[in-house]
């Protein structure tokens, strides 16, 4: 940009952008809108302590042809008083300034933070090169010395700047409505004429347009947790910091006109062209100053030669297919040097191989990148391409060049390993994590801006309840106000509500905080700073992050891998480790030499007994798996492809299915192409077949086939029309009839928006295949593993607890003697006969409020002291400040001291008196070597005296064991009730199937979750009855009308319709009568009948039934018995009786629970 098109204007040089986070509203977008609409050629972001938005800035305004100027809001530390930090303004001049800038806010974020904020020593400014200083008005240095009146400091200051910054170094003047603004200008203005420095006019804009401000205030308070109203909170902005028009500021410095020139001056001195979309590989270091083009091709070939060994052990076969992969693996090598990414594929397989030689578990591959022979050879990869028909052009296609992206799964546990590792060979300063942002969501903004409006909790949790959640879709404020009625009408009629939506709307979307990327890690050639700044949150310096978001580092030139943690990875590491333990004859245990058409395995996918099996878990994979019955690994491929809504939707999955079973005819549409379609049964079901159809027929490249592929992805009539076009030459060139060219394009094109990329599902499907072999073979360490993994998740608990129980593996109580922080196998009955272990210990880690730090202290004292005799005995001996009452009760409740003593209420009850007894007995032994006194008096009391008082009864028992452990373990609440009910509800919820009839179905109330939809209030109640857990649907009308009813641990009797949803692939259960047991009895049961002996007191029975007489009740029946006579009465319809628990109970004291009965 010329000077000349710079001269008469202005350019705001200081700009807060939503990325600023603890303020500013101003997006990106529309601040490049709103300058071009005010005539000014140029712009800068100085957010505050970040340069988060930079790219995203800098590509705006360029497309825009406006300049963009790139600065930073900075703290300067303040030694005499850290409380209270400068403000400066630093703006980039050059390149050098701009990597200087970088640095400095990479430095501040991780050595010199203070409260929270990020400081930049004065002294790290000096000399420094391609950065201009504007000195930050009033809020700096020179500013705070001038307004407290010591003029003399405010010189030396400003000397001490213009030595260090000659020619970079301006006083900047600000005037908005603050006062102070003012009295500071004035001040400021002699300053500079006595000290001759440049004035800088810059206006702190906080917002783009004036009626913006009482939303910045909103967000201002959200960040700082202030409310809105309240008179006493800091109140640093004003009405006036929007977007100034040029007349506005010119108007504003009339009287200092050089501070408005000058502006434009240090405008045209900022000049910044960043270099984008160019990626920058680090170096790779190779042995014998071998080129890295040389060294791949030598590992890749060497690569080879391995897995030709362990993928065809017989020398012949070997032999036969040597070529066929050699000439593979040369092509791939010579496409990958040609584009430069030799060096990619040589970090990769580095710190791959480094994990799995440190015994750091790795994903078998993922995405397209399975499709490489080249990353099979070096170890990337763990699933042979050429054997599953898997393409390298789907994963680097030399005709359409762009970086190659391998996503690289690692054991969660040990993925931190591997990253130390990349950080240790590259340099901890080439080396970070990748910053995400997150932002005000409709429902969070709407709690936020309540909070900040000081509403009350529950109108702003009702109202964004109100708001459907829905992550694939998210819905905005404005399209919840256009579809969702129950919140318009009360946008329309409350107040309240209207206002705090309008205050709500203009900060939706906002950036609001800074997070990190779950798996990307930048590895940089050199210094990250040379690219971006990075940032930590405070206390985690260990852990930086770069500045900018996954699109943005790597348009800044630098290249992210994936290191991504899959849980499943884990659990089969820990699998592998029990196997180890208890099975000594299988100590070299592979997993990656399994066989992959064992029946026992195919066996147990057929039977959809794949709880915790990867990606087969849910209801609808079951229900496939069953219709499917994949008897090779290629049809447990073709699963994880089928099952998503397309191919279920669209036939696809029917016609595969019926195929397989011989109950539809296979058709490969030509003989060339069985090859391709023969493991999918003539079915185009992966992206993969698509291309090799395309090349076979059409007489494509593959890399043309991957374009076509991606073509009929997006859809695109023109483009479609010119590759059919091409397609049917090729076809024609090559023989083939041009009917079947039209034929099978038309197909392709049908089939592509549901074709999935094999190399992903293969990869995956042997993850799937590992697990399930677990599974068939080692239930009990493949599980104690699984619930290990999830013990956090009481939910995920209790399913892979009644998994256990449906396999045949017990799960033995949680023990302070036995049980260790994991679940874990332990040696029963099979193992001594030589068998697979089925029993598994409860782990204490997943007894909720127990915590980590005192379970392990827990395990420690046991091991070093032998098993707690007592309670006494417990407190004495372990940390009490780790292990506090809090834990003891926990694990009290979930029945891990009963070991010690099954009275729960006791062991509770008596923990006060244990505690003070064990610390009466510390300081009883401390004072031995005082008095020489070893007393055990206390020990004496309490050893074995708990307090007498009588245990739990079920409910109450089963109730507090949930508490403890998410759900009911030594039984069922439901089991105090089945026998009554289920004379009513035959069927167990295990066994519940669709129907278009109604259905009874019962269980205990697990948990009541409500939510609004188009239909009003609606309430999923979970019912539970100990076989299974099944959600039931409630709307507004049952909800008021059986309230009562609807709370957690009562029983609930449903009759209901009971279909199959599709879109969960379970069950779905909408209420049509709700019935508690007392009304069950009243609507189902025949009568209430007592048998009483010769001694029966009538007037007893009369006190005991008149409070529940009712003309709708049951029918009571009397049966009087003595030794000479049996009589059965019937009472009259006077005496029909409601029949709650509480009339039962009074009854069964007076006679005996055997002589009451309901019958039904």
């Amino acid at each position: 940009m010329t000077d000349q098109t710079l001269t008469p204007t202005f350019v705001h040089l200081r700009v807060h952008s939503e990325y600023s986070v603890v303020d500013g509203t101003v997006r990106l977008p529309d601040l490049i809108s709103r300058t071009l609409e005010q005539g000014q050629p140029a712009v800068a972001l100085t957010d505050l302590s970040n340069l988060f938005g930079l790219i995203k800035f800098y590509n705006l305004a360029r497309r825009s042809g406006i300049k963009p100027i790139a600065g930073c809001d900075v703290w300067i530390t303040n030694e005499e008083d850290r409380d209270k930090p400068f403000r400066s303004l630093l703006l980039v001049s050059s390149p050098s300034g701009y990597r200087l800038l970088c640095e400095l806010l990479s430095r501040a974020w991780l050595t010199n933070t203070w409260r929270a904020k990020a400081e930049i020593k004065r002294d790290w400014l000096d000399g420094a090169q391609g950065l201009i200083v504007l000195s930050g008005a009033r809020h700096s240095d020179v500013g705070q010395a001038l307004l407290a009146g010591n003029n003399g400091s405010a010189i030396k200051l400003v000397r001490m700047w213009r030595k260090m910054l000659p020619d970079a170094y301006f006083i900047e003047l600000q005037r908005t409505e603050n006062e102070a603004d003012h009295h500071y200008s004035r001040l400021a203005v002699d300053l500079a004429g006595n000290e001759n420095i440049p004035v800088v006019a810059t206006h702190p804009v906080q917002f783009l347009k004036q009626d913006e401000f009482s939303a910045h205030e909103a967000r201002v308070c959200i960040s700082e947790g202030e409310i809105l109203s309240n008179p006493n909170r800091p109140k640093n902005f004003t009405p006036d910091q929007y977007l100034k028009t040029t007349l506005e500021m010119v108007e504003a410095f009339k009287d200092v006109p050089s501070a408005i020139h000058n502006a434009v001056k240090v405008a045209q001195r900022c000049n910044l062209s960043l270099i984008l979309g160019q990626p920058q590989l680090p170096d790779f270091p190779t042995p014998d100053g071998s080129s890295i083009n040389q060294y791949l091709i030598q590992l890749s070939e060497a690569g080879l030669v391995q897995r030709m060994v362990q993928c065809f052990p017989g020398e012949a076969e070997r032999e036969a297919k040597q070529s066929q992969y050699s000439d593979r693996l040369a092509l791939e090598c010579k496409t990958i040097n040609d584009m430069g990414f030799a060096g990619y594929f040589l970090i990769v397989q580095d710190f791959i191989n480094w994990g799995k030689r440190h015994g750091v578990p790795v994903g078998p591959g993922r995405g397209s990148g399975a499709g490489s022979l080249v990353a099979f050879a070096l170890g990337i990869t763990d699933l042979d391409p050429l054997r599953y028909d898997l393409l390298f052009e789907r994963f680097l296609n030399p005709e359409r060049v762009s970086m190659p992206d391998f996503d690289i799964d690692f054991c969660q546990d040990n993925r931190e390993r591997v990253i130390e590792y990349v950080k240790d060979k590259y340099s901890r300063q080439a080396v970070s994590q990748i910053a995400t942002f997150g932002t005000l969501g409709a429902k969070a903004v709407v709690r936020d801006v309540g909070r900040v409006l000081d509403l009350p909790y529950s109108l702003c949790d009702s109202l964004s309840k109100l708001i459907p959640h829905n992550p694939a879709d998210p819905w905005s404020l404005d399209r919840a106000l256009k579809d969702e009625p129950a919140f318009k009408a009360r946008y329309d009629q409350e107040e309240e509500v209207r206002a705090l939506i309008d205050l709500a709307r203009p900060l939706e979307g906002l950036t609001r905080n800074m997070g990190m990327h779950a798996g990307g890690v930048l590895i940089a050639p050199g210094q990250l700073t040379d690219f971006c700044p990075l940032f930590c949150q405070p206390g985690q310096e260990a852990t930086a992050v770069s500045q900018f978001d996954k699109d943005d580092v790597e348009a800044a030139g630098l290249v992210k891998f994936d290191f991504l943690g899959l849980r499943n990875l884990t659990i089969l590491d820990w699998a592998v480790r029990y196997l180890h333990q208890f099975n000594p004859s299988m100590v070299d245990f592979d997993l990656m030499s399994l066989p992959l058409d064992d029946p026992k395995v195919y066996a147990l996918l057929c039977a959809a007994n794949t709880t915790a099996v990867f990606q087969l878990e849910s209801r609808g994979m079951k229900e496939l798996l069953k219709k499917l019955k994949p008897s090779n690994f290629e049809d447990v491929i073709a699963v994880l492809a089928l099952f998503r809504p397309g191919p279920l939707e669209s036939g696809m999955v029917d016609d595969f299915v019926n195929r397989k079973h011989g109950r539809a005819e296979v058709d490969y549409f030509h003989p060339d192409l069985e090859s391709t379609l023969k493991s999918t049964y003539g079915v185009i079901v992966y992206q993969e077949q698509v291309m090799l159809i395309s090349q076979i027929i059409g007489g494509y490249s593959l890399g043309s086939a991957d374009l076509l592929r991606r073509a009929m992805g997006k859809k695109k009539a023109e483009e479609m029309a010119e590759q059919r076009g091409l397609f049917e030459q090729g076809a024609a060139q090559k023989g083939y009839d041009t009917k079947l060219a039209v034929k099978l394009f038309d197909l392709m094109e049908k089939f592509a928006g549901y074709g999935f990329n094999k190399s992903h599902s293969a990869a995956y499907a042997l993850i799937a295949y590992q697990t399930a072999w677990f599974k068939t073979y080692h239930p009990a360490e493949f599980l104690a593993a699984t619930l290990s993994s999830d013990m956090d998740d009481t939910d995920k608990v209790q399913i892979f607890w009644r998994d256990c129980q449906l396999n045949q593996v017990k799960v033995l109580a949680p023990c302070i003697n036995a049980s260790n922080y994991r679940f874990e196998p332990v040696e029963d009955e099979f193992s001594a006969q030589g068998l697979a272990i089925r029993t598994i210990r409860y782990g204490m880690g997943a007894v909720k409020g127990a915590g980590q730090s005192a379970i392990e202290n827990i395990v420690t004292v046991r091991q070093h002291g032998g098993p707690f005799t007592s309670l006494f005995d417990f407190c004495l001996r372990v940390n009490r400040q780790m292990v506090n009452r809090r834990s003891v009760e926990a694990l009290i409740r979930a029945g891990a001291f009963d070991i010690i003593d099954d009275n729960r209420a006791a062991l509770i009850s008596s923990l006060s008196t244990a505690i003070d007894a064990a610390e009466q007995a510390e300081r009883a032994a401390s004072q031995v070597s005082l008095f020489g006194d070893d007393s055990t008096q206390a020990h004496d009391v309490v050893a074995n005296a708990l307090s007498k008082i009588e245990p739990w009864g079920l409910r109450v028992k089963l109730a507090h064991e949930k508490t403890a452990l998410g759900f009911y373990f030594s039984g069922h609440l439901f089991d105090a009730w089945q026998a009554e009910v289920r004379r009513v509800v035959s069927r167990p919820l295990s066994r519940m199937e669709p129907s278009r009839d109604l259905q009874m179905l019962a269980g205990a109330i697990a948990s009541v979750r409500t939510q609004m939809t188009r239909r009003g209030k609606m309430m999923a109640v979970m019912l539970d009855d100990g076989t299974a857990q099944v959600e039931v649907a409630l709307f507004s009308e049952q909800i008021e009308a059986h309230s009562a009813k609807l709370r957690e641990d009562q029983l609930l009797v449903v009759a209901g319709k009971v279909v199959f949803d599709e879109y969960s692939g379970g069950l779905r259960v909408t209420a049509e009568s709700l019935y508690d047991l007392s009304l069950m009895r009243q609507s189902k049961a025949r009568a209430l009948s007592i048998r009483l002996n010769g001694d029966a007191n009538a007037q007893k029975l009369h006190e005991l039934l008149t409070p529940y007489r009712h003309s709708n009740g049951l029918m009571v029946e009397v049966e009087y018995e003595t030794k000479q006579t049996i009589c059965r009465l019937k009472l009259g319809e006077n005496w029909r009786v409601n029949v709650p628990d509480e009339l039962l109970s009074s009854l069964s004291d007076w006679v005996s629970p055997q002589s009451i009965e309901v019958s039904y």
